[in-house]
């Protein structure tokens, strides 16, 4: 078959060499975008991360697609209904980093609580006063998990590990991780007024699409803390910055914005301005809560770890082996199972 990996670094293309054997297999550093898809028209499997374009326009342009394989748990970056129209399989990651990413929860958290950016900032300065950067420990509060998936259960272990009381919602509660995990289920308005700390671990879809709205805002606690390393889109920003400026929300840590591919190159910036091809609003939204004080921002590198990096690897390369051999795994859009 015909393999195309997009946003692939060097060093991780060891991972695919035993494809090579069978397989006629291209390496690329660039994403998949409507320029770089002309020379690859005839792939039959194509690996991206989630800064390609996978929308209609261009998956329509590849003639022999049969496998999308994604180095990632969220495939709302695809259109998946259009694979399914043409009988093409998209497979993702189910777990690769359950512990990576909730360990960055807290790395955002500890980094507001602390004050690190101020106290960093401050002593490279040369100014080694305390003064102004008193923070607030996280043992004895609340903390507030938003879906109880592999990630939301290991954030609310660490939260255990400082002493936290941890509350949780989620739309289908097991009530079997209650002991287990040391929580306990509330509704999802009791948990956004009780929780000092709300933790997000939701994917992207139509029903959490701006779950954390402001209606939602206006039900939390005043001076509430918030981290979001699910989906940007699963928290309106517009509404997320009135909070911040009315002081509901003291602080936010986010690894996710609605528009982050955009704005990662300012070239796009430009080019929606033209093409209105973004929604601007939400995009000058990121782009204020960039220049906050009171919001830690990651470019969606929660994620990034040589471990949890290595294991998005294997699970792609036996994801697209086993297709090959006639037994596709992990699989989230109803196609034929075929090759």
């Amino acid at each position: 078959m015909k393999i195309v990996v997009f946003e692939v670094e060097p060093w991780e293309r060891e991972t695919f060499k035993n494809l090579e054997r069978d397989h006629d297999i291209v390496y690329l550093e660039e994403p998949l975008t409507d320029e770089t898809v002309n020379d690859f028209r005839d792939a039959e499997v194509i690996s991206t991360f989630i800064y390609s374009e996978m929308n209609r326009e261009v998956l329509q342009q590849f003639g022999q697609l049969k496998l999308v394989a994604t180095r990632s748990t969220g495939f709302d970056h695809i259109d998946t209904d259009y694979c399914s129209e043409q009988d093409i399989a998209v497979s993702n990651v189910p777990t690769y980093g359950e512990n990576t990413v909730a360990e960055h929860v807290f790395a955002l958290l500890l980094t507001i609580s602390h004050r690190m950016v101020e106290a960093v900032d401050r002593t490279r300065r040369g100014d080694f006063s305390p003064k102004g950067l008193s923070g607030f420990d996280l043992c004895g509060k609340t903390f507030g998990v938003i879906g109880t998936g592999h990630i939301g259960r290991h954030a609310m272990r660490i939260a255990n590990g400082f002493d936290m009381d941890v509350i949780a919602y989620d739309v289908k509660p097991d009530k079997n991780l209650e002991a287990d995990y040391k929580f306990e289920y509330v509704d999802f308005d009791d948990l956004l007024g009780r929780s000092d700390i709300i933790s997000l671990h939701v994917p992207a879809n139509k029903h959490t699409h701006h779950l954390i709205s402001g209606e939602a805002f206006n039900k939390m606690k005043d001076g509430v803390v918030l981290i979001n390393t699910a989906r940007g889109e699963v928290v309106d920003v517009q509404a997320l910055i009135r909070a911040l400026a009315e002081g509901k929300v003291a602080a936010a840590g986010l690894d996710v914005l609605p528009e982050e591919p955009t704005i990662r190159e300012e070239a796009e910036l430009l080019r929606s301005v033209y093409t209105r091809s973004q929604n601007m609003e939400t995009l000058l939204a990121d782009h204020v809560l960039l220049r906050l004080r009171n919001v830690v921002i990651t470019p969606h590198s929660a994620f990034n770890t040589k471990e949890a990096v290595q294991r998005i690897l294997n699970t792609t390369r036996d994801n697209i082996l086993r297709f090959t051999e006639g037994q596709p795994q992990n699989v989230v859009n109803a196609v034929p199972s075929r090759v």
